[in-house]
């Protein structure tokens, strides 16, 4: 620490020169006799005036000062409306006065939160406005090992673990891409009694948590194009179309047959009518039959005649002259199956259905597209439901197989409760046992899920939601969703989020990989050592407001410290953050006790 305070009411220097925001001094104390005094604030003082500055560089004896902001008593304004004048006394900011700059000067547990000391400034707390942090978007950002998640465990732990005011209704979603942070806020109602963790997992073999659920019905056709990797807006339809007629097939089993044998029958009578060449009528009929079938429709369905019963598929014999003979008495018999058009609807969520279900309802969607008569087409919309039955054939179908039914809201709601019935403050989803593709689509619908609910809710923004995204650049790109769908639901909610008080929080260590109209609309930044130059880059790019000062300093912090700016924040300001306790799971591997052994 520094100790900065001997220099008393002596001024620091005379100003000598002012170009844009910088301001000159030559230095009248003996710097040797002082220790570092870059980055300390000043005061320059006209009648009248108080204006700040920030200590950037010193040569030989002239000293450099940025230029910050203003006191105007005991309230500090960023950004100065004019320069001082060359007789304004600089002195260095007493530490009384620096706290109203950086500081907490009167902290409030309901309207700060406590996040760090100065490592500057001796015994200096820094903290934020809650409602200027976490009424708006932020982003923690770092490279490996900087520091990013024991951060983020103890910005949480602080928030929780106040002495006299408890953030009951808090409503805090981390999507943990490693399962890290369970050690670190499993225990919090133990330290205060009113506060509660809950976890879910991708492990569906773990038998202590349980497992990440999503109910296949309150997917939407959006959902649905993300979970089966759609491409292109020509795919929409046909999933449309099949989330519509499975409105019919997970109900009653009459209606399922009567809407089946329809479709398919419409589908052999445009077969039939297409004037095509008799053995190419012939072959399509029997392809559509051999794959899309009912009990009462399939070539070996009986054909009545008086005096004789044959099956169908004996009905499409070609004769001599190179004639379907049967046609008329074909067309006869597959009409009795054709009913007149219901009109179908998107599922509301008011009803449950399966992955089999839907997979049943894809078979027939495409039929009933009349896509046969096309290959190409049909191939677009085939792999739909090859994907589809990948999804159902694999482990990851066990995430959709959900007993009981809920509505939207009965699931959230269920989601930020415990098992005993208490409110969940903080719950953590454990993504790391699946792949960051089947990942990347989860912490999607879910959040589409958590934002839609919001949305409905009678009074607009009464339960605050902060959906945490650990490893964000994985999740939150530039992806194809505008292209397939015309949206990114992470762009949405950093765009209309505020408003319905869902609010993103992005920690990643490659920033240049998030969207960038999320990073646009995030207004509070911690930023830890950063060192690949195209992140570094990409946050002078990117983020509003930040000084080449700033950058510089992002090389040179070390772990556990970060330079924080933003609304919640006077000025930009260096951040020493303790050590959670207990810390999240994301020590580094300890290879030399792992690799040796003592010799005996």
């Amino acid at each position: 620490m520094y100790n900065t305070y001997r220099i008393g009411d002596r001024m620091l220097g005379k100003i000598i020169g002012i170009d844009e925001n910088t301001v000159m001094l030559k230095s009248e104390v003996k710097l040797d006799e002082l220790q570092s005094i870059i980055n300390l604030y000043v005061i320059l003082e006209d009648s009248h005036r108080k204006i700040i500055g920030e200590i950037t560089n010193i040569k030989e004896d002239i000293i450099y000062v940025n230029l910050v902001g203003e006191l105007r008593g005991d309230d500090f304004l960023f950004g100065v409306s004019k320069k001082p004048s060359f007789q304004a006394v600089t002195k260095l900011i007493s530490k009384e006065k620096v706290k109203y700059i950086i500081g907490i000067p009167n902290y409030d547990e309901r309207r700060d939160l406590y996040i760090g000391k100065s490592p500057i400034y001796e015994d200096l707390d820094i903290g934020v406005n809650i409602n200027e942090f976490f009424s708006n978007h932020f982003a923690i950002f770092g490279s490996t090992g900087s520091g990013k998640s024991c951060s983020v465990a103890r910005i949480f732990q602080n928030l929780f673990e106040k002495r006299n005011s408890i953030a009951y209704k808090a409503s805090i979603l981390i999507f943990d891409a490693y399962g890290e942070y369970r050690s670190a806020f499993k225990d919090l109602s133990s330290k205060v009694a009113e506060i509660h963790f809950k976890s879910y997992t991708t492990n569906v073999d773990d038998n202590e948590i349980p497992s990440v659920k999503v109910p296949l019905w309150l997917l939407n056709v959006d959902d649905v194009a993300l979970l089966l990797e759609a491409n292109s807006r020509t795919q929409l339809p046909i999933i449309e179309k099949a989330m519509k007629l499975v409105t019919v097939f997970a109900r009653d089993e009459k209606e399922v047959i009567k809407t089946k044998n329809n479709i398919i029958a419409r589908a052999l009578l445009d077969i039939l009518s297409s004037g095509k060449a008799p053995a190419q009528i012939r072959d399509q009929i029997f392809s559509v039959l051999t794959h899309y079938n009912t009990k009462d429709l399939n070539l070996e369905s009986p054909i009545y005649q008086p005096g004789y019963t044959r099956p169908l598929k004996q009905c499409l014999l070609i004769d001599v002259t190179g004639k379907i003979r049967e046609m008329e008495l074909l067309t006869t018999f597959i009409n009795q199956f054709v009913v007149e058009d219901v009109e179908l609807r998107l599922p509301d969520g008011s009803f449950k259905y399966t992955l089999e279900d839907l997979y049943s309802a894809f078979e027939f969607a495409l039929i009933e597209e009349g896509v046969l008569n096309s290959d190409k087409v049909f191939d677009d919309y085939n792999v739909l439901k090859v994907r589809l039955r990948s999804l159902l054939n694999s482990d990851y179908a066990k995430y959709f197989n959900v007993e009981e039914y809920q509505t939207r809201d009965e699931f959230v709601r269920e989601i930020l409760t415990t098992s005993d019935g208490y409110k969940a403050q903080i719950i953590n989803f454990n993504i790391n046992y699946v792949d960051d593709r089947f990942a990347k689509t989860l912490t999607k619908i879910y959040s589409r899920i958590f934002f839609e609910y919001a949305k409905g809710l009678k009074r607009r923004a009464s339960i605050p939601i902060h959906i945490i995204l650990e490893e964000a650049h994985r999740y939150v790109q530039n992806d194809t969703d505008i292209d397939v769908i015309g949206y990114n639901i992470f762009d949405r909610i950093t765009k209309e989020g505020r408003k319905y008080a869902v609010m993103l929080g992005l920690i990643s260590q490659r920033p240049s990989e998030l969207s960038t109209t999320a990073i646009s609309q995030c207004s509070n930044f911690l930023i830890f050592k950063m060192l690949h130059p195209t992140d570094v880059e990409y946050i002078r790019q990117m983020v509003p407001n930040v000084t080449e000062d700033t950058m510089k300093k992002l090389k040179l912090l070390q772990p556990g410290t970060c330079v924080a700016f933003g609304s919640g924040f006077k000025l930009p300001s260096i951040i020493k953050l303790e050590m959670p306790n207990p810390s999240p799971s994301s020590s580094s591997c300890d290879v030399s006790n792992i690799w040796f052994l003592d010799r005996k």
